[in-house]
């Protein structure tokens, strides 16, 4: 957990003006990136599964597609694996960005003097502001979200981006209000709205302030050669800082999500709901890792199908919010017990939505 000075909300380090040439290489290791990502990738991506319409398939568990079969009758250490090996096929393209993606947006903050305000709601909007163009899954932020951290970024602008980028992204959103009825999808977004703006502020507020040093150094006045042996040997820092935590709680999480999902009855969410079962729901949904937009899809097959719409309420609530692997980043980074509230949240926020919807 290495954040410059948390305590100091209106500016952070000695960062000097004489390092503009860093700053401007950092900015465009950040858009290259970005834009290679977004451009090639992520977005083509969103609008084709948008433009699926009520066509939209899942092939995996865990996955929009899948390279390796699964069936019911393989043994559950068999499924486990394929599953997982399928969720890492998935998100490779994801996690290689934010892997990239977020030691830049490090190596930059830190050269940044303010990375946040005196107000714990302006920096929450700033984050959601952030986290909204992002695109990334609830997974593929969290390594960013580390980055974001380490720089300097205030607990709840960080809590915000993290919920912002799977769930107010427009056109996750507009796949939302196309494929279910509007109460359904104004729900849904009230619990991204109070996750962000009420549970986020509420939740950093209630930790304690520490000071930390940041991880990389903060470069002085420099020519253009020295600017680029800065930012290059400030980003390879950065990099092992996300990278030493992050990707190893990225494979258990990957596991540990296909372990869950594969032990769950393939008919579990058929037959009238109850509240048990909608409290399961949300504890496992808030649980799985999944990839960008999932929850929507997966939702809509589910509604299709024949689940109640307490289920389906709770599964689009809750799915694809935070994961275990986003939950045990902040646990890391932050602190255990912000990840344990987080998490409790989405799965009560869950819970409220199904039961709202038991009396439709």
């Amino acid at each position: 957990m290495a954040v410059q000075n948390a305590a100091l909300s209106l500016g952070m380090g000695n960062t000097s003006v004489g390092a503009w040439r860093s700053r401007t290489l950092a900015i465009l290791l950040m858009a290259v990136i970005g834009t290679i990502f977004w451009v090639d990738s992520r977005y083509p991506a969103l609008m084709k599964r948008y433009h699926a319409g009520t066509g939209v398939t899942a092939k995996g568990a865990l996955t929009f597609g899948s390279v390796y079969a699964v069936d019911r009758a393989m043994p559950l250490r068999v499924r486990v694996w394929r599953t997982t090996g399928n969720w890492l096929d998935a998100n490779r393209v994801g996690m290689t960005f934010s892997f990239l993606f977020g030691p830049a947006a490090l190596t930059f903050l830190a050269m940044v003097p303010r990375r946040r305000t005196a107000n714990k709601y302006l920096n929450t909007f700033f984050g959601a502001v952030a986290g909204i163009p992002m695109a990334v899954c609830t997974n593929c932020v969290a390594p960013i979200a580390r980055g974001f951290y380490a720089a300097g970024m205030s607990r709840e602008s960080v809590l915000a981006a993290m919920f912002a980028s799977p769930a107010l992204n427009l056109v996750v959103l507009a796949m939302t209000f196309a494929l279910f009825p509007a109460k359904v999808a104004v729900l849904k977004l009230a619990t991204v709205l109070f996750l962000i703006f009420v549970f986020a502020p509420a939740a950093a507020s209630r930790e304690e302030e520490k000071g930390y040093v940041c991880p990389i150094e903060i470069p002085v006045a420099e020519s253009w050669w020295q600017a680029l042996v800065s930012v290059a040997r400030s980003y390879a820092k950065s990099f092992w800082y996300v990278f030493r935590v992050a990707f190893p709680l990225m494979i258990l999480g990957a596991v540990l999500g296909a372990l869950v999902i594969e032990m769950l009855p393939p008919q579990a969410i058929v037959g009238q709901a109850s509240i048990l079962g909608i409290v399961l729901v949300a504890l496992v949904g808030a649980f799985l890792p999944v990839p960008m937009a999932f929850d929507v899809a997966i939702a809509y097959i589910a509604m299709t199908h024949g689940a109640p719409m307490p289920y389906v309420v709770a599964i689009l609530c809750t799915l694809g919010i935070i994961s275990v692997f986003s939950s045990s980043v902040i646990g890391k980074t932050i602190s255990w017990r912000l990840a344990g509230a987080a998490y409790a949240t989405v799965a009560a926020l869950g819970i409220v939505a199904g039961v709202i919807a038991r009396g439709w």
